[in-house]
């Protein structure tokens, strides 16, 4: 009998010991979650079960932080261990603080390039032991990704709002997947995307565009492209940036651009079809005259379904700038002031191009409206708040309006559109009236011209300031969308990248970013209310399992021996 009872011991304690080899071999687990937030997506493990190095990913997300970021570091740890067990051995990560384990001399210069790769610091104020204050906490919320010799700096907080505390971080976890999926993507690929900066109608080429030249440079093949040097737009370029152009566009270069388009070439068009420039107001007396720059781009956008308005919108949910408000001793008062010509643009449609971002920082945007195209579909990327109004042109734009502040009821709009996207097939604004000597043209450069476009798709945005730069005396050029005056850094740089990364990328990356993550948080009144008696239960209820477990172990004993 008691031969019997050891080999059922040692017979149970293998079975655990099994039990817990496999669990360290195999990780298995049921996702029930509404969202599916613990499931790759298909492109993201097809990418990673292609992957024919190791690629590193370390996280600088570790030791004693607030509690939102040890969850966003528990998240990333979840989602990289499920990376692992798609990418078998070419996946490999760790967690560590900057620079630790390195002496002083080289600390620093570790932290400096780190900042060189575009990973800086967030200054956290943590709480200390009750009645002892708080500290500040320098936090590196992001990663640092190898393969062979590139290097790569992802920033996991990059596009999100610096005042949204735990939002912000619940949108950071709700993005995880996109964000190291496409670091993995980006890091790995041999080629990258061509883009074409197309000039010709007076677009930018200065300072204010330094960080969009500088970040493309960066991250794709980018070429600046004279329209009118070349036949045809070479289908080489996966996309073309038309930004802001402030010369009327000819039939012929419509015409490249069109035709560009039918054979599949994606573009982004960035428009200011309005005359409305804050330089303008500031050199003058404290206003000017809005009125149309007649681009003659109204024809072929409508072709393809969209109309953008020859008007301002104006919002009460806007960036601030700075205003004179009066004098002391001879001195001008200057106080940062609202202004409803630059509103502050979020995404209403749920498209993953503009999920889960900050606010999108515009400048004297026009409103858009869809137009019938047959097989196109439209999706509103960007949109105004739910107090918002048009100003139609010729208008008069006044500084005296941020003084006066006109009545807040005349804001009566809702969700104006400002960026669209448009996908199908495209019909061509020159079918059935282009001359034979034009085809002709077209053909012997190797481009027959084509009536009717394949499967294609591009973005319409009624602000060409949206993917430009402030220029400061001291700094030089600023990121995209930061506020000069405030400091304030807006997602327009992940709007326009992301914007680009869709239309350029056929991996399914992109469609991760429409995850969505919901906080399930504990009623703050409730668990005051019953605070006691779940601390009761807390305490009584092991130890009666305990009480419980011991009465049925002995009864069954005594009636196995009795026996």
């Amino acid at each position: 009998m008691i031969r019997r009872r050891s080999y059922g011991l040692i017979g149970l304690l293998l079975i655990i010991v099994a039990i817990n080899v496999l669990a360290s071999l195999f990780h298995f687990r049921i996702d029930l979650t509404s969202e599916k937030r613990y499931t790759l997506s298909a492109s993201t493990r097809k990418m990673l079960g292609n992957l024919r190095e190791p690629v590193g990913i370390t996280l600088f997300l570790a030791g004693d932080m607030p509690a939102g970021f040890k969850k966003l570091a528990n998240s990333s740890g979840e989602l990289l261990q499920q990376f692992k067990e798609v990418g078998g051995g070419n996946i490999y990560y760790n967690f560590q603080k900057p620079g630790a384990g390195l002496p002083d001399s080289l600390k620093g210069v570790f932290i400096d390039s780190l900042h060189r790769l575009g990973l800086n610091p967030i200054n956290v104020k943590a709480q200390l032991k009750e009645g002892e204050g708080q500290e500040q906490q320098y936090i590196y919320p992001g990663a640092l990704l190898t393969y062979g010799d590139r290097v790569l700096a992802v920033d996991l907080l990059q596009g999100q709002s610096a005042v949204n505390g735990i939002e912000s971080l619940n949108k950071a976890e709700a993005l995880l997947e996109y964000k190291l999926g496409a670091a993995i993507r980006d890091i790995t690929r041999d080629t990258v995307p061509a883009i074409a900066y197309l000039i010709g109608n007076g677009e930018p080429l200065g300072y204010n565009v330094y960080d969009l030249q500088n970040t493309l440079h960066t991250n794709y093949n980018f070429r600046i492209l004279p329209i009118d040097t070349v036949a045809t737009i070479p289908s080489q370029f996966n996309a073309v940036l038309i930004v802001k152009p402030t010369r009327p566009f000819t039939d012929a270069q419509k015409l490249k651009i069109d035709q560009y388009i039918m054979n599949g070439g994606k573009v982004m068009w960035m428009i200011d079809p309005v005359f409305a420039e804050y330089d303008s107001l500031q050199r003058s007396q404290n206003e000017f005259i809005a009125f149309d720059r007649g681009l003659n781009l109204e024809d072929q956008l409508f072709r393809y379904g969209v109309r953008i308005n020859l008007d301002l919108v104006q919002d009460l949910t806007c960036d601030q700038l700075p205003s004179v408000i009066g004098t002391v001793g001879n001195k001008p008062q200057i106080e940062l002031l609202p202004w409803p010509y630059f509103p502050l643009l979020t995404n209403t449609s749920g498209h993953p191009v503009a999920k889960n971002l900050d606010y999108v920082l515009s400048q004297f945007p026009g409103s858009i409206d869809t137009v019938k195209a047959a097989g196109i579909h439209k999706t509103v990327l960007l949109a105004s708040s739910d107090a918002s109004k048009v100003l139609a042109s010729p208008a008069k734009v006044a500084w005296s309006f941020v003084r006066t502040q006109e009545d807040a009821a005349t804001f009566t709009r809702s969700n104006i559109p400002v960026a669209l996207l448009l996908e199908g097939k495209f019909s061509s604004l020159f079918a059935n009236r282009l001359p034979t000597a034009a085809q002709d043209s077209l053909a012997a450069h190797g481009q027959p011209f084509r009536p009717s476009g394949i499967e294609n798709k591009m973005i319409v945005v009624a602000d060409g300031d949206i993917a430009l730069n402030a220029v400061s005396e001291k700094s030089g050029p600023l990121p995209m969308g930061k506020n000069l005056y405030t400091g304030y850094q807006y997602a327009n740089k992940e709007f326009v990248l992301n914007c680009i990364d869709y239309l350029t990328d056929n991996s399914g990356i992109m469609e991760t970013r429409s995850k969505d993550y919901t906080l399930r948080l504990f009623d703050k009144k409730k668990l005051e209310e019953k605070k006691g008696q779940w601390q009761l239960i807390n305490i009584l209820l092991p130890v009666a399992a305990i009480i419980l477990f011991t009465i049925i172990y002995q009864q069954t004993r005594k009636r196995r021996y009795q026996g």
